[in-house]
């Protein structure tokens, strides 16, 4: 009876031992909680002040030469902010309408990762962007379109990030262009869809393309009309390719007809580059008439070989594979004879 007696009171003492050290391990563990509930706070007023956003906002307009004016914390509202001149006068009322847009997207992109409130800041978010550069010069097109990607890069690549969706809307073919080229490409990412929206007679159609870019610049639909030529009528094919050279290699590259020439190794393949000039630069000024002897589809892959050869010769013949969209070759292109 004593032993038994013994036993639960050892028993009895190791449980009160363990209640304690459970006792202590939670407070502790109270504490340390109590301390980071602090720390968040600290930081979410922070995070929530104007004094973050406002130099945030002034380090970007320094940084993109906005040099003539900066933002300061309101001294009359509390987490409000003014617009001044470097003397201290108050600037709202002198600015252009697309500094007033530029300032005004500035603040919504710190707000992105900010919130009016303290308890909202580690809320998951969509964030929805309305044609931002209506009003905005072409130099500051760019700058918005290097912030929207960048948006676009942290919700790719940041899985703590609290944006997790960016629904961008926009009538800018410029800014579509280049907000919509990520990491090298347009097309084909699986985090990325593609929506035009079109109204008429008041009803709002919705066309859905996935991952399928439908917006072109005009020499990628150049290059799409020469691609698809089988399926379209051959009447444009001439002015289409002289289209191509002239935008790629003349006015881009800088190069004259006598320097396209100049690529080919010898004078019969000259003559037959010339011959390939004369054809697209007679075809894009007047409609084919009764003075083919040959059928038009024929000259068509006949000079398609010549002007892929244009391209091989001048040291582009990657650029022709990339918009053709096909594969490299290392058989050497052999011109008709």
């Amino acid at each position: 009876m004593n032993r038994f007696r013994k036993q639960s009171h050892k028993g009895t003492k190791g449980r009160n031992k363990a209640v304690t050290k459970i006792s202590e391990n939670l407070t502790q563990r109270r504490t340390k909680e109590s301390g980071l509930t602090r720390d968040i706070k600290d930081l979410s007023r922070n995070m929530t002040s104007v004094q973050p956003t406002v130099d945030e906002i002034n380090r970007l307009l320094v940084g993109f030469g906005f040099l003539n004016f900066k933002i300061s914390p309101s001294t009359t509202l509390p987490n409000h902010y003014s617009i001044e001149r470097l003397d201290g006068e108050q600037a709202q009322d002198t600015l252009s309408e697309g500094e007033v847009t530029f300032i005004t997207f500035l603040y919504f992109y710190q707000l992105t990762r900010g919130s009016f409130s303290e308890e909202e800041i580690a809320e998951d978010r969509v964030v929805v962007i309305d044609d931002p550069i209506s009003s905005l010069d072409s130099n500051v097109l760019y700058i918005v379109s290097a912030l929207v990607k960048d948006l676009i890069r942290e919700i790719k690549t940041d899985q703590e990030s609290s944006i997790k969706q960016l629904i961008l809307l926009t009538h800018n073919v410029y800014f579509h262009k280049e907000a919509s080229f990520q990491n090298g490409r347009s097309n084909g990412c699986k985090d990325t869809n593609f929506w035009i929206l079109r109204k008429a007679n008041n009803v709002t159609s919705v066309s859905a393309y996935e991952q399928k870019n439908p917006i072109e610049s005009s020499y990628e639909l150049l290059w799409r009309e020469l691609k698809e030529r089988n399926a379209n009528s051959g009447i444009t094919i001439q002015n289409t390719m002289r289209r191509i050279i002239e935008n790629y290699f003349k006015i881009l590259g800088r190069f004259s007809d006598d320097d396209i020439l100049s690529k080919f190794e010898n004078l019969q393949e000259q003559q037959i580059c010339n011959s390939l000039m004369y054809w697209i630069n007679d075809g894009s000024h007047c409609l084919p008439d009764d003075l083919y002897i040959q059928h038009p589809d024929d000259s068509t892959e006949l000079y398609i070989s010549v002007f892929k050869k244009v391209f091989d010769y001048a040291g582009h013949l990657s650029h022709y594979n990339m918009m053709m969209g096909e594969e490299a070759d290392s058989t050497p292109i052999e011109l008709p004879m």
